[in-house]
């Protein structure tokens, strides 16, 4: 039997690509932990694995321990969605952010990281519905 066809099936990345998602995350990294200080939240939060992502329901007004839903396959969509509608609403952001947080997320992340959004907490109007 010849072996070598599948040992040329290796995917090899260059240089340039990893450079370029180290530095997509370090900007992901840096807008989190923006996000959290506008919150009111440490930033370092935002590094820590499961507990920003706790934080991150906290800050949107939903309960954290939701965050365990994301495991679950199909109710992590939905889930992720309510999450993205809340965040911009406690942000003072319209449907048309929601949208955008949904499809184009690193792009609105930054925008709400580094745009002029601050935070507003929970209205009174959400909390009694």
């Amino acid at each position: 039997m010849n072996y070598s066809s599948y040992q040329n099936t290796n995917v090899q990345l260059s240089t340039g690509t990893i450079i370029i998602c180290i530095a997509i995350a370090v900007l992901m990294i840096v807008a989190w932990w923006k996000i959290f200080t506008k919150a009111g939240r440490p930033g370092w939060a935002s590094i820590v694995p499961f507990y920003n992502l706790y934080v991150e329901f906290e800050i949107a007004g939903m309960n954290g321990w939701l965050f365990l839903l994301l495991l679950v396959p199909i109710a992590n969509i939905v889930i992720l969605i309510m999450l993205y509608i809340k965040l911009a609403q406690v942000f003072g952001k319209d449907a048309g952010f929601t949208i955008g947080l949904i499809f184009l997320n690193m792009i609105f992340l930054l925008i709400l990281a580094f745009g002029s959004a601050q935070y507003q907490g929970l209205q009174q109007s959400t909390i009694q519905q």
